[in-house]
Formats: C-alpha cells, structure tokens, sequence
C-alpha cells in the first residue's frame, strides 16, 4: 500500500468527508479512470463523470465499490466502499441528473485519476 496523506487517512480509513469544493478532481474533465487512492482498484470512468454542483466528484455508474447501509449522524445513508481494500469513498444518492437517477458522491481525495 501507498503512503497516504493526512487527509486521505481522515477520509478513507476514519469514513471522514473533505471540505466541499476543495478537491482537485472535482473539475477533472480528461478522460481516464479514477481509481482508489489506497489501493489503485478501478473505480469509475470518466464518461460517468458529471457535475451535480455540490462540491464533491458525482459519478453514476461505479465498478469495484460495495454499498453499505451507514446510519450514522442520524441520518439514513448508503456508504461506497472500494471494494477490494474496504476504504471508505464516499455515499450513494438517489437525487442523480442522469437518466440513472444516481450520485456516487465521492471524497476527491480518496480517487487517484489515470489518464488514457
């Protein structure tokens, strides 16, 4: 495994969330994979990329994460988790723009990005 960041390590191993339009992937627009920064598992592609304007990289379509019911700070929540090294990335909205209807919500810092 990688040398993370303290960031990283409040957000991928403590289930925690970086401040809102902080992110340096959140106005990404080239085209590649993003990848879990902890362990580099592909995530999500660029095509499913799109801006739902609430300061964190919305996807909706994912590869390789898992959901997880997350009921923490009284609220009702569906966690995405990498699905091979179990970090925590970020939660799962039903409110998506896309004829999905779906918003992977995820940590910037928890992606790497690869150009192709």
């Amino acid at each position: 495994m990688k040398q993370l960041t303290f960031e990283q390590i409040k957000v991928l191993k403590e289930k925690g969330t970086e401040p809102a339009f902080s992110g340096e992937l959140l106005h990404n627009t080239q085209k590649g994979d993003y990848v879990c920064a902890n362990c580099g598992a592909t995530l999500f592609d660029s095509k499913a990329k799109f801006d739902s304007g609430t300061g964190w990289p919305s996807f909706d379509n994912a590869k390789n994460v898992e959901l997880v019911e997350d009921n923490n700070h009284f609220m009702k929540r569906i966690e995405v988790r990498c699905k091979k090294c179990k970090s925590h990335l970020g939660h799962l909205f039903n409110d998506g723009i896309t004829k999905t209807k779906k918003r992977y919500c995820i940590n910037s810092c928890a992606l790497e990005f690869k150009e192709s």
